[in-house]
């Protein structure tokens, strides 16, 4: 797959086109940003390591089912983090919509037949 004019957010394929990843580095900039950003107050600080530790202890351990969303979402409301979100303006928007088009017709690139037609621009304007 060619490379993206945006590799910051961007859609790729792996070597053997048979999976795709989608690539948001502001998230992770954003959300390491937001869990530090309430670090100055030592009470919000000790809430945010209780719920990091938590977190640790579910990852370390078997998991019961719910427990990692749950210790996420813990951390998260420690830290008050906004939802993990990207605004997208129209070119930007075309461009991942390129990309995305690129990678599902080589996904499904076999059994042609029982795909429907992936949304283009052009076929967009069509309509």
């Amino acid at each position: 797959m060619s490379e993206s004019t945006d590799p910051q957010l961007s859609i790729t394929m792996r070597s053997d086109w048979l999976v795709g990843y989608l690539r948001a580095d502001q998230i992770r900039t954003d959300a390491l940003v937001q869990l530090v950003t309430h670090w100055g107050d030592e009470d919000a600080r000790e809430e945010i390591i209780a719920a990091l530790d938590q977190l640790a202890d579910v990852v370390a351990s078997p998991r019961q089912e719910g427990a990692l969303d749950a210790a996420v979402e813990a951390v998260e409301d420690a830290a008050a983090m906004d939802t993990a979100r990207i605004p997208l303006d129209k070119r930007t928007a075309l461009r991942l919509l390129g990309e995305l088009n690129i990678l599902a017709r080589r996904l499904t690139r076999f059994g042609a037949k029982q795909r429907a037609p992936i949304p283009t621009q052009q076929n967009r304007r069509a309509s």
